[in-house]
Order: structure tokens, then C-alpha cells, then sequence
């Protein structure tokens, strides 16, 4: 994650404040003198540090804070509330028409991810407004651009329009005269980029511009160069006035300044961000809940928003009702993880929990081992899967089964120990009142995603009882 540094480091610095029962001014002017060093290392725009920091200071100096209970929670709730405003304060939506052609325009510089992205928001928009896409390729000067926009709709299955090397300003007339005809209500324009921003790049976008008269224009930027982003933004933006921008990489090594600099230097709104190298990787850019982010309090409503898309609430349910009945066995991890699987990058689910992106080993978090989990379960026998004990009572069989998969016995055994401490972990549950479940979720929101019930997006406990619990119920 982009800002797993600044992250550390705001902690750090919170720490001076969190927890005393009386503040004094210095204590906040050296927690502050951290937090202005942590946002010039993040490469936050020097301006942007300042304002920030004199904010900050200005209401956490008022004797409100001082003189009342818990001030430490206070500055934190100040610092916390001054990062989203510096992000934009409220989610800014796509301009989506509820009927007709709504016509988006792709522009940006050479490697910000500009085409991925356009296939990425296509896949999203088509998922949630139940649109029809069609990707245009008006990018003719990059060696392969035109296959690169096919290969993503290939893999989408989303239709792309092309005319090879012919006048971009033709391709975009021609595609939407098309789009009309062919009843596709979504079009994404990507455009074409350049190494820097130049005058006959900015020409002949403010002539598709003109031609396609788009609902959105949205910046494509590379959130790992820093500064440079918000200069390229604001050269965008007096030339074609932008609608909002899209943040790349934002799952990578790097500082992350871009994400809050951009808002506060150029007033354009960060719609989306790209958290991976999937086409489905990509977030509506919210800015309170990437404040919580930053300040390593995670993020539950993203975390139960990926649930809630990539995992049938029956499916959950059913999963919850097995392991709840004690029968939880190898085919049923095997579902479990590829739940976990289809939500994203593990350790990026992990950070989304509260107090997990400060853990000493979650760098360590590695997403392969899911994949040798896998390959473990997928040497075991039809019955080995079904019946846990007959690999739990032979070592023969564990060897076997070390062999076909290429991983140690000691890795099979550990396997063997997740699964029984699964069990356990769920038998401790039954007969648990559901209101008292309910409260100890709500007072420590910390269970690992896929690990316990309600996965599906919902608790189930506010939805309904399980027929396990029913049972339970019975016999008393």
C-alpha cells in the first residue's frame, strides 16, 4: 500500500498524544513536528504540510482539547478529520446519464496505466449501472497501444472500436456514430499520451474534447511520481478543465503524496484508484475511509463492500452453517480460500482491518501461500478431503501427500493444525446468544476476513439465525 511509511510514522506520532489524560502545548508541537516530517518523506506538496499542520495546531491548541476529557482521542479525531478534507472531504460520483450515451474521455501521460484503467472503469460501470461498454483506441502514436486496449476487452469481454493508424479525431466521429447505431450506452475514449505534456498532445485532445463533448474527463496519474503528479494535473486542468482524476499504482512502494496533494493544489476530485494488476482492481476513491487507511485504523465499510460484490450471501451462509455444525473439512477450505481469493490481495484485505497494518510481520503476508495451500489439498484423495482424521492418524499418507505437492510435510502438518483450530475456534460459538455474538463483533470488528461468519457482506446473526443455532436451541 502506498502509504505504509506515512502510516507507521503518523502512529508514531500519535502515540505522544493518544492515551494522556492532560495535553500541553508542547506535547502537540512535537507530535505535529512528526506528522510535518512524515508528509514531506510521503512527498506531499510543501504548501499542503503547511496549511495542514497550521490547521491542525489551530484547533488542537483551543482549550476544549486541553482542559477536556480524553484530548489525546480528540487530536487524533482533529488530525483524522483534517486528512479528509485534504482528500475532498465527500466521494465525488461518476456523471453517469440514467438514459442516452454517457461519453468519457481517457487523457494522461505515457505509462500512468491510462488504457488499464479505461478497461478497468468500463468492467466497473458495466457491473454497477448496468451499462454497455465500448472502449475506443484513438491512442495511434504508442508502439501497441491499439493491441494492448484489445487485449483488455478480450479479457473483459467488453467491445472495442479501432481504425488502426487513421486521424484520432475521425476515430472518435466514426466510434460514436457506431455506439449510437449499435445501442452501446457507455463510451470510454482512450487517448493517447506522451512522455511529457506537450502542446500538439494538448491540441488534439481539446479537439476530441470538442468532437465527443464528454461527461467525464478523467486524468489518469501515476500516484509513484510523487509531485509530479499534481504539476501534470495542473496542466491538464487549465487546458481541458478536468472532472476528476484516476490514482494508479496506489498498491505499490511508494510515498503516495499524489493522493494528497492533487485535491488541495488543483481542486480536481480523485474519483477512482488502482490497487492492483487485475482488471478488477479498482476503488471508488473515498476520501474519510483513506484517511482511516493512513492512520492505520483500517477500513470495515471497503472490506464489507468487496464482500458484499465478489460472495453470494447463500453461499456465506452455507459456508458459515458447515463450520458452525463441526463437519468443516478440506473441500470446504478450499472454498473458503478461494472466497478470500476473489476479494483481492490477502494482505491488502488484512490492512483493511483495524490495527493490522501496524503489525511487526504484515509484510511478511504472502499471497503465494494460498496457492501452496491449494496444491496441498489438491494432492489429497476425494475421502482425505471429505474425512480430515485419515490424514490427522497417518504419516504415510502425509508424506504422500507432501511429495505431490511439491511443499514439507511440515507445511501438510500446519494445514492439518489450521483446519482443527477452525473447528475449534467454531465450536466455542455454538450456543452463543446471537445478540451477545453480535456486541463482541461490533466492540472488535477484527476477525480475519473468510475466517469467520458473515462473510457474505452481511452479519448473518442480523439476518437470520443458523439452522445450527436453531438446533442448539432445541436441545435446550
Amino acid at each position: 500500500m502506498a502509504f505504509e511509511n506515512l502510516t507507521s510514522r503518523f502512529q508514531m506520532a500519535l502515540r505522544r498524544v493518544s492515551g494522556k489524560a492532560k495535553l500541553n502545548i508542547s506535547d502537540i508541537d512535537e507530535m505535529m513536528r512528526e506528522v510535518r516530517l512524515s508528509l514531506l518523506e510521503a512527498d506531499v506538496n510543501y504548501k499542503v504540510v503547511k496549511e495542514f499542520t497550521e490547521e491542525v495546531k489551530q484547533q488542537a491548541y483551543g482549550e476544549k482539547i486541553l482542559k477536556g476529557l480524553n484530548p489525546g482521542q480528540q487530536v487524533v479525531k482533529i488530525v483524522n478529520d483534517e486528512l479528509t478534507k485534504l482528500m475532498g472531504e465527500k466521494t465525488v460520483e461518476l456523471n453517469i446519464k440514467a438514459e442516452g450515451m454517457t461519453v468519457m474521455l481517457m487523457v494522461g501521460l505515457q505509462g500512468a496505466g491510462k488504457t488499464t484503467s479505461a478497461g478497468k472503469l468500463a468492467n466497473y460501470v458495466r457491473k454497477t449501472n448496468n451499462k454497455k461498454p465500448l472502449l475506443v483506441a484513438a491512442d495511434i502514436y504508442r508502439p501497441a497501444a491499439i493491441e494492448q486496449l484489445q487485449t483488455v476487452g478480450q479479457q473483459l469481454d467488453i467491445a472495442v472500436f479501432e481504425m488502426g493508424k487513421t486521424k484520432p479525431e475521425k476515430i472518435v466521429k466514426e466510434a460514436l456514430a457506431y455506439a449510437k447505431k449499435e445501442g452501446f450506452d457507455l463510451i470510454i475514449i482512450d487517448t493517447a499520451g506522451r512522455l511529457h505534456v506537450d502542446q500538439a498532445m494538448m491540441e488534439e485532445i481539446k479537439n476530441i474534447e470538442e468532437i465527443a463533448k464528454p461527461d467525464e474527463v478523467l486524468l489518469t496519474v501515476d500516484a509513484m511520481t510523487g509531485q509530479d503528479a499534481v504539476n501534470v494535473a495542473k496542466s491538464f486542468h487549465e487546458a481541458l478543465t478536468l472532472t476528476g482524476c484516476i490514482l494508479t499504482k496506489l498498491d505499490g512502494d511508494t510515498r503516495g503524496g499524489a493522493a494528497l496533494s492533487i485535491r488541495k493544489i488543483t481542486d480536481v476530485p480523485i474519483k477512482f484508484s488502482g490497487t492492483g494488476e487485475k482488471l478488477t482492481d479498482i476503488e471508488v476513491f473515498h476520501p474519510e475511509r483513506m484517511a482511516s487507511r493512513i492512520l492505520g485504523m483500517g477500513d470495515v465499510m471497503s472490506l464489507v463492500e468487496k464482500a458484499t460484490a465478489e460472495i453470494d450471501e447463500d453461499e456465506a451462509m452455507n459456508m458459515m452453517e458447515k463450520m458452525m455444525s463441526g463437519k468443516f473439512n478440506y473441500d470446504d477450505l478450499l472454498k473458503q480460500m478461494k472466497m478470500i481469493k476473489r476479494m483481492g490481495k490477502f494482505s491488502g484485505l488484512l490492512k483493511m482491518l483495524p490495527g493490522m497494518s501496524s503489525m511487526a510481520n504484515m509484510d511478511k503476508v504472502d499471497d503465494k501461500q494460498l496457492n501452496f495451500i491449494e496444491a496441498i489439498i489438491g494432492s489429497m484423495t476425494k475421502d482425505e478431503r471429505k474425512k480430515p482424521e485419515l490424514i490427522e492418524r497417518s504419516s504415510s499418507r502425509r508424506n504422500r501427500i507432501s511429495r505431490g505437492s511439491g511443499r514439507s510435510t511440515t507445511e501438510v502438518n500446519r494445514l492439518i493444525t489450521t483446519l482443527e483450530k477452525q473447528k475449534k475456534m467454531m465450536k466455542r460459538f455454538q450456543g452463543i446468544n446471537p445478540e451477545t455474538m453480535q456486541n463482541a463483533q461490533n466492540q472488535s470488528p477484527t476477525a480475519m476476513p473468510g475466517m469467520m461468519p458473515g462473510l457474505g457482506g452481511t452479519n448473518p446473526f442480523q439476518a437470520k439465525e443458523s439452522r445450527a443455532m436453531r438446533r442448539n436451541k432445541k436441545k435446550k
